[in-house]
């Protein structure tokens, strides 16, 4: 016997039927389930109408409905926001309980606990449950029972903790005999139109939905062994590619470590990697749990008195990063990437990470608010915990004293300029040897190769070895300072 009657599954970032916790617990404790996904007003209020993710979500959304459809059910979607549509649509089913997967962003949370006390008001019960991390909230503390600051740290205690069940997947094909059909009145789907949307001129170029995920996944597994080896070359294809599927829960995260572990028994080091690459995100979700600050704030809270350029050379500065003009071929690259195609290699985010904040000594939170609205996989916990890291003033950070030098890191990861050819076409007609710095060409090299500097391609907006230099002041002034010894 069943302890429900009637229940809800809300689906936010678990947009896939296959091992999906919050679903298998509904399907296990309720007689009958319906499906629900609600665009959320809130959060599509500050999108473009053209954002290429809203997009990639309705199409997640027909493949899941599919998936839905062939197990005898179906999606209802609604558009609004979940503290009104929640309450009432399980008034209206006459559901007893809705099921959820647990968010760690402060702004989720506290929709989750006004959502919860909407439906207790009603005798209703919310459920969530963790099901896009390995381990949550108090499961991974140090000796003294706190949260972890440093990485490797974090990581040998995750590595310990790990069993098989932590990564088991929930068997809730086993149970789909309980999925409700969508009631007709509740039947018809808002489309991108009607939620205040155009199709993109340029979508995120990867299929969606479960399907598009196992596609991806199935690419990567032959290229895992040399992931270690290529992962920090822009022009290899050394990634997985993984991480918008993971981030809109298209396939689960034990189905990532499943695939890793099981490469790791056969002494594959490229799995190794990546499966840490997959800790960091667990790392980074506990630290935006445990100190939501880190949304406004610097972890390290000394480093909210940096004083950060501004005035109107700043905003041109700023503007020459977000457009890809700095003048320094690695770092426009970069960023053209991701304005062209919501996508930005790992490595590349931290060179112009770095630039932005170390070069140009503007504030991390603005790069991080151009990434929240460019990247297709923009998560708030990685994309703060990557920004305080390249700007030194997160948990576990680059020191402040470490710079990247966009000269030496183009010339070792891209060594021929096969990527900032790619992004940079203008400079395509240099040799290996001057892609990386142009200015630093002879006139004959540049005539021949059809670039004059200022007009075809910016000059370095800054000097790097200036810049690093006014950069160490900053930091090193803050910290002689009665306001660091105070805090």
């Amino acid at each position: 016997m069943k302890k429900y009657s009637r229940g809800l599954m809300w689906f936010r970032r678990d947009l896939r039927m296959t091992d999906n916790y919050p679903l298998f617990h509904a399907l296990r404790q309720c007689e009958t389930v319906f499906c629900l996904f609600i665009f959320d007003t809130h959060i599509l209020s500050t999108l473009p109408p053209d954002d290429r993710r809203v997009a990639f979500i309705d199409a997640c959304l027909d493949d899941l409905q599919r998936q839905l459809q062939q197990a005898g059910s179906g999606l209802i979607v609604r558009h609004g926001t979940p503290q009104q549509i929640i309450p009432t649509i399980a008034r209206e089913l006459n559901v007893e309980a809705v099921f959820a997967g647990r968010d760690y962003e402060p702004q989720a949370k506290a929709r989750d606990q006004h959502v919860g006390a909407g439906l207790q008001s009603d005798n209703r019960s919310l459920f969530l449950f963790k099901d896009q991390v390995i381990f949550e909230i108090d499961e991974i503390l140090n000796g003294q029972g706190r949260p972890y600051k440093v990485f490797t740290a974090y990581k040998n205690a995750w590595l310990k903790a790990l069993r098989s069940e932590h990564y088991r997947a929930a068997p809730v094909e086993t149970l789909a005999d309980a999925l409700a059909s969508v009631p007709q009145a509740l039947a018809q789907r808002p489309g991108l139109k009607e939620i205040g949307f155009v199709p993109p001129a340029q979508p995120v170029p990867m299929a969606a939905g479960s399907s598009g995920a196992q596609d991806v996944l199935q690419d990567f597994l032959p290229r895992m062994g040399t992931y270690d080896a290529k992962r920090d070359y822009p022009a290899l294809r050394g990634p997985s590619y993984l991480s918008v599927h993971l981030r809109f829960g298209t396939l689960s995260i034990r189905t990532l470590v499943r695939t890793a572990m099981s490469a790791m028994s056969t002494g594959n080091q490229g799995a190794a990697t990546w499966l840490s690459e997959l800790i960091w995100r667990d790392f980074y979700f506990m630290i935006l749990h445990h100190y939501p600050q880190v949304v406004d704030h610097a972890f390290n809270t000394k480093y909210d008195a940096i004083e950060w350029e501004s005035g109107p050379q700043a905003k041109r500065h700023f503007q020459a990063w977000c457009q890809g003009e700095t003048g320094y071929p690695i770092v426009d690259a970069g960023m053209r990437q991701l304005n062209q195609t919501g996508y930005m290699h790992n490595r590349l985010r931290m060179i112009v990470a770095s630039f932005l904040t170390k070069d140009l000594g503007i504030d991390w939170r603005r790069g991080e608010r151009y990434f929240a609205l460019k990247l297709n996989d923009f998560d708030l916990a990685a994309n703060n915990g990557g920004w305080q890291w390249a700007a030194s003033t997160g948990c576990d950070a680059q020191p402040y004293f470490r710079i990247f030098n966009p000269i030496t890191q183009s010339q070792k990861f891209d060594p021929d300029g096969k990527f900032i050819r790619r992004y940079v076409p203008e400079l395509a007609s240099l040799s290996g040897k001057h892609i990386h710095a142009p200015w630093t060409a002879s006139d004959q090299i540049l005539s021949t190769a059809q670039i004059e500097l200022d007009r075809t391609y910016p000059r370095p907006i800054v000097d790097h070895n200036a810049a690093r230099r006014i950069a160490l002041a900053r930091y090193r002034e803050l910290k002689d300072s009665k306001i660091w010894e105070n805090r």
